[in-house]
């Protein structure tokens, strides 16, 4: 998906958080059918991978695939939180200041939930 423009729609951000969610879901989806398929993998009676020189171990993959899986949940948790934020009409207020999260940033990142100067406070 393109970046919104300066001139971007602010009701745009509804579609936005729309797609958003549907693209978190669909890779959570995949990545739980994944794990589903290592499961059964790890579960074969010749999976003795921990000594395959060639491949990637079950043990790695269930590590990399936890990992991705971890980083959709949060996603998919943020978009959940921001659509909610708009249906109570608390959309644009930072959570930590109360200030007004400007409009450019909003854009830019959909779920944000504080502004600039006090997402780089809780980062730091």
């Amino acid at each position: 998906m393109s970046p919104p423009s300066e001139t971007s729609d602010p009701d745009d951000r509804d579609a936005r958080l729309a797609e958003l969610r549907t693209s978190a879901r669909a890779r959570l989806n995949g990545l739980e059918r994944d794990i589903a398929q290592l499961r059964a993998d790890r579960g074969a009676d010749n999976a003795d991978d921990e000594h395959d020189p060639e491949g990637v171990t079950l043990s790695s993959e269930w590590a990399r695939l936890a990992g991705l899986c971890e980083d959709a949940e949060r996603e998919l948790a943020e978009v959940d939180a921001a659509i909610a934020r708009r249906a109570a009409g608390d959309d644009g207020r930072c959570a930590d200041c109360g200030r007004s999260i400007p409009i450019a940033r909003l854009l830019a990142r959909p779920t944000a939930s504080r502004c600039v100067d006090c997402a780089a406070r809780a980062e730091a």
